[in-house]
């Protein structure tokens, strides 16, 4: 049988319940990019403040594939959390996603939710490549094919930019209020981000749209949160554990954390009562989170992916992995971050290790390896940056972006082939694919301006450090590379 509203008096003892009627909550949110990690987060801290305010149920919305409405739809929306660690675990119903649509099947159905008075935040996991940006400017991608399309076609946008413009203008035209958006993507200043190129976008449209932009507020966030793709394995032990078939359950981890700039014209949840922090800026967690949790995950994933290493825990069991992390970390990241009142930056060092190693959360290396040439700039060239204007030392950052440039070339240390997720894949092997010279394969990548900018690029320091740790690859291997720091 499986999981609905129908069927939830079914759930055994000790499942978490949904404290509130699914059936009665309203639409306030519609949220572009419905994947696993926003039902793992925004979701679920969603979830645990309807019950005093039935009025912000999610619209899911896909961009690409019909897969999660076609997974959830037939369960009204439902599904099971598993939150696991080396301690146990628990399960918890999410009720928080009321409807959930496929913009490329229906986009008109997704624009009038959009453009409905009852929505008032518009939110976004999309993942950075989904911004349509130049990640080392951050400014938008003029000449990305979905930008190029939705210019042209803005009623059938494909793009969750051209989504927002063309929703924001029938809200204009019907006289309704803009939405709040709300990205929840690991972009330094996403809500900038996300502001710069809505608006840039809507002034290439007209004018008047561009004005519109320019007014609409676009809060900045950090999100935090583990979360492994979901395997058919998984979906058997949930089936096992309910009595009932859950098509797509999520897996996280205990550990959560959603910081938020509070400017919400049309008002929000109360998420607070769930343990968001509202802040006046939120730059220094971002940049705490991006460049400790993000770029030791980035430079984790590539080194044990290459070693062999499928998961985040066996990558941290490798000798000298561990060791390697903790001194990125400690030594070369945070030395670059603002000060954070109240915060003991060595305790959340040590959580990252801790959660790193969990061993019950199967998060593979190859997931977090997708989209690096979108990743790179805000996880770990960012930080180099910094660290070159100091005059101080970044060789286990240098090795991060090495093992990245070893990776994307699309062979691993057998010689076969890597199963490369990356916008660039197709440009980035016409580039490297065929070279074996240190000095050639970085001189290749460092032409990718989009990625490296042109100060970077030029650097001599950053080429020849780049250019020791890739022939360390290429001639000990990862492994062996990492045994030297143990």
């Amino acid at each position: 049988m499986r999981l609905s509203r129908q069927t939830l008096d079914r759930l055994p003892e000790g499942v978490g319940k949904p404290d509130y009627d699914p059936a009665r909550l309203s639409i306030g949110i519609v949220h572009l990019g419905i994947g696993a990690f926003h039902r793992a987060h925004q979701a679920v801290f969603t979830d645990a403040v309807l019950a005093s305010d039935p009025s912000w149920g999610i619209c899911g919305v896909s961009l690409r594939s019909p897969d999660t409405r076609d997974a959830l739809q037939p369960q009204d929306g439902l599904y099971t959390l598993k939150i696991q660690d080396g301690e146990g675990e628990r399960l918890q119903m999410i009720g928080s996603v009321v409807e959930l649509l496929c913009a490329p099947e229906n986009p008109e159905a997704v624009l009038a939710r959009m453009a409905h008075p009852a929505t008032r935040i518009v939110s976004l996991t999309i993942t950075e490549k989904g911004y349509c940006h130049n990640p080392a400017t951050g400014m938008l991608d003029e000449n990305h094919p979905d930008i190029v399309h939705d210019l042209e076609n803005p009623q059938r946008p494909r793009s969750a930019i051209g989504f927002i413009v063309e929703a924001l203008a029938r809200r204009v035209t019907a006289g309704i209020a803009p939405f709040t958006l709300l990205s929840c993507d690991n972009l330094p200043s996403n809500g900038h981000v996300l502001k710069r190129v809505v608006t840039r976008f809507a002034e290439l449209r007209s004018t008047d749209l561009a004005g519109l932009a320019q007014s609409i507020t676009s809060p900045s966030t950090m999100v935090d949160r583990i979360v492994p793709a979901t395997t058919d394995s998984d979906r058997q032990a949930i089936a096992a554990s309910l009595g009932l078939e859950d098509a797509w359950p999520i897996m996280t981890e205990p550990f959560r954390q959603w910081v938020i700039e509070d400017d919400f014209p049309l008002g929000r949840p109360a998420w607070q009562e769930a343990g968001v922090v509202f802040a006046d800026d939120v730059a220094a967690f971002e940049m705490m989170k991006l460049r400790l949790l993000n770029g030791s995950h980035s430079t984790l994933a590539y080194l044990g992916y290459l070693a062999g290493a499928e998961t985040v825990a066996e990558a941290m069991a490798l000798p000298g992995m561990e060791a390697l992390i903790a001194g990125l970390m400690r030594e070369e990241a945070s030395p670059t971050l603002p000060p954070l009142s109240g915060l003991d930056l060595a305790a959340y060092r040590a959580d990252l290790l801790r959660r790193f190693r969990n061993p019950r959360l199967r998060h593979r290396t190859w997931q977090i390896a997708m989209d690096g040439s979108q990743k790179l700039p805000q996880r770990l060239l960012g930080t180099i940056r910094d660290r070159l204007k100091a005059g101080k030392p970044y060789d286990r950052l240098a090795l991060g972006v090495a093992a990245w440039m070893r990776y994307a070339r699309g062979l691993d240390e057998q010689g076969r082939a890597i199963d490369v997720r990356d916008p660039h894949a197709a440009r980035i092997a016409g580039l490297v694919r065929d070279l074996v010279e240190p000095e050639r394969i970085v001189d290749a990548y460092l032409t990718m301006q989009d990625i490296f900018d042109a100060d970077l690029a030029a650097n001599a320091a950053f080429r020849e450090a780049l250019v020791k740790a890739l022939a360390q690859l290429f001639e000990a291997g990862s492994a062996a590379t990492l045994r030297a720091y143990a």
